[in-house]
């Protein structure tokens, strides 16, 4: 084990103890929100502590079997044991310093999945259908629901712009680095010569803020407008102003919401588009402020960042963030990321690993 890593681990016992005290004591008993924080921290920290305790056993079961082997009795049976402790050892550390790697609360949220066409007219907007239908079916697979928040859709099909609510535990976590740029190589369906076109759309996905972030908008920062809904919907939608367009006037960012015939339920669910894109801004703001001292391989999320070229002739889709290509493009656009993602998670923990070892990244206790 790494010097870096057995000096972060050396920690987890000793705060363990001090979790031990502090919950023990009556005036945190009686402050229910220190003592839930409190017990949240020490449910992580003995997790980690009992891992690296077990992994320090098995450190001291391999000193001891290498012993054995000066002994021609014994020597047979510390072999088997040895060979099995160098299987064990590399896996106990690496769940450890997977548990060493700052955790992002909103992982586990829920998540708003935004696809804005962008260069190639009407292609870009058909390319965002295209994207939509993938982020779909890639809900689909993990169980998550999918509620459509607005809509514009494209002139000749597809969408200019297209927002979704998707539902499930983890979404945000799992879907956080298909922000940014797509770009799609293909012979459009309005191409009459077969030539072949680039166009791009931008994807954005934030998470979905809990209701107490939700509230703290000040409603005198807020303009508020109805309009007709302009998607299907039948007759009903047509005819009623219950589409909601929601201003914040401090920063000029907008969000709207014409999915429900319900003017109340639609303003409601744009409040929460609102201060999920408010979260976003201030976040990008900060991480364009930590890359003055480093920059990520995963990049920031920007959706001026190319991240993925899907190129149809070829069948390939290629993200360049990791340069890892595949060459299963329609089972990709049927929503079969999960190559792509595992691929991402796995590159942002080695830069965390980085972090940590250069001391950039703070340790879980």
């Amino acid at each position: 084990m790494k010097p870096f890593l057995r000096q972060q681990l050396e920690r987890f016992p000793v705060r363990l103890q001090e979790l031990d005290f502090f919950l023990q004591q009556p005036e945190v008993a009686h402050d229910m929100e220190r003592f839930r924080a409190l017990s949240r921290e020490h449910a992580e920290v003995a997790e980690v502590a009992a891992l690296y305790a077990r992994w320090r056993q098995r450190e001291a079961d391999l000193a001891h079997a290498r012993e054995m082997l000066a002994d021609p009795e014994l020597a047979e049976m510390a072999r088997e044991e040895i060979a099995g402790l160098d299987l064990e050892l590399p896996q106990l550390e690496d769940a450890l310093q997977k548990l060493l790697l700052p955790r992002d609360p909103d992982d586990a949220r829920n998540a708003f999945l935004e696809i804005r066409a962008g260069t190639g007219g009407d292609e870009s907007a058909l390319f965002a259908g295209d994207l939509l239908r993938l982020y779909t079916r890639q809900a689909e697979r993990q169980g998550w629901r999918v509620e459509l928040v607005s809509e514009s859709p494209g002139e000749v099909g597809g969408y200019k712009e297209v927002v979704l609510r998707i539902v499930g535990d983890g979404a945000y976590g799992r879907l956080r680095f298909e922000s940014g740029g797509h770009r799609v190589q293909r012979v459009p369906a309005t191409e009459s010569q077969g030539r072949i076109h680039t166009s791009a759309c931008t994807v954005a996905v934030l998470p979905e803020p809990d209701e107490a972030q939700a509230v703290q908008i000040n409603p005198a920062d807020l303009r508020i407008d109805t309009f007709r809904a302009s998607g299907a919907g039948g007759q009903h939608i047509n005819k009623t102003d219950s589409a909601v367009r929601i201003t914040h006037l401090p920063t000029g960012i907008v969000a709207e919401c014409q999915d429900d015939r319900s003017q109340h339920r639609n303003k409601a669910k744009a409040l929460q588009v609102l201060a999920a894109r408010i979260r976003e801004k201030e976040r990008a703001e900060r991480s364009a402020r930590e890359a003055a001292t480093r920059k990520g391989l995963i990049g920031s999320g920007d959706r001026s960042d190319r991240i993925r070229t899907y190129n149809f002739p070829q069948g390939r889709v290629t993200d360049h963030r990791i340069n890892l290509t595949l060459y299963k493009l329609p089972a990709v656009m049927e929503g079969d990321i999960d190559e792509l993602v595992e691929a991402l998670l796995l590159a942002r923990k080695g830069e965390q690993l980085e972090e940590l070892e250069l001391g950039l990244g703070a340790p879980a206790a």
